[in-house]
């Protein structure tokens, strides 16, 4: 698969997200996407699995057969999870059997019978993961997929990627839990300061070797604070030159709230908790 001088913006003209990508994956290959939040990891990924086109460029000899995984999976549908399953199974032509062999490898047999409104992040990221593969992908992108997972479901998805490469299939996970920094033979790419380095790159004073050759150039992008539980929302000021910040008021469910922390915090952002104050919802 090949990107030659892909360039992408949202808008005729907003700022370019990325930039002359040049850029191959090689059958068998397992890349990590690591960086700041908002530095165009997510937008490489979708632009990976053909659900955006280029707005410059071509990406030529994409497989055949795409699994992907979003960050955020849309739980917001009226089917138990059982349902949706055999729904994605009949669209992707495979048997209903192979979301519940999958189910229990993820430890999510529990959640079928589930409506998918009702399930917690994590749990919805295991749906989201499933659907992913249930035709056996010959490309398979994940958007951070290791988050609000629990212990067994993060040992297993590594050998579900394993199996998938010793097959010939392409993997690139978009991962700030850093679960895939020793997976033997991976390439690393790391998104900073409008760019994506590979090769030989040091992340929190860990050095790596990506072996996936590939050069990516973006713009360079603005980094945000996010403070959970603060009761106001208000810019900072900045020296001129410094990147600017803002304070972002977060409001969630007493239950997530660990996830929700674990995940800014692995975003890099900054992370402030209230005392636990409990927020009523008015009908």
């Amino acid at each position: 698969m090949r990107l030659s001088r892909v360039s992408f913006r949202y808008s005729r003209r907003g700022p370019w997200i990325l930039k002359d990508v040049e850029l191959e994956l090689r059958p068998g290959a397992v890349v990590e996407v690591t960086g700041r939040n908002g530095a165009g990891k997510s937008t490489l990924l979708r632009l990976l699995a053909g659900f955006v086109p280029p707005s410059r460029g071509a990406i030529a000899e994409r497989p055949g057969i795409v699994g992907y995984a979003p960050d955020v999976f849309p739980a917001d549908q009226p089917f138990t999870v059982s349902a949706y399953l055999a729904h994605m199974s009949r669209i992707r032509g495979v048997p209903a059997g192979s979301a519940v062999d999958l189910a229990g490898r993820l430890n999510a047999a529990h959640l079928l019978d589930q409506p998918l409104g009702d399930l917690s992040k994590g749990s919805a990221q295991k749906i989201g993961i499933i659907q992913s593969l249930l035709a056996p992908p010959d490309l398979l992108i994940l958007d951070e997929p290791f988050a609000g997972l629990d212990e067994q479901t993060r040992t297993e998805l590594p050998v579900i990627i394993e199996e998938i490469a010793a097959r010939g299939g392409t993997v690139v996970v978009s991962d700030h839990q850093k679960q895939l920094t020793d997976f033997p033979g991976a390439g690393h790419w790391l998104v900073a300061d409008g760019t994506i380095t590979t090769g030989t790159v040091t992340i929190d004073g860990t050095t790596i070797d990506g072996t996936t050759d590939g050069a990516v150039t973006a713009d360079a992008v603005e980094v945000g604070e996010v403070t959970t539980g603060e009761a106001t929302a208000r810019a900072r000021e900045s020296s001129p030159g410094s990147p600017r910040q803002v304070i972002i008021e977060v409001i969630v469910d007493v239950d997530d709230a660990d996830e929700v922390e674990q995940k800014l915090r692995a975003d890099g952002h900054t992370v402030r908790r209230s005392g636990g104050h409990v927020v009523r919802r008015s009908s």
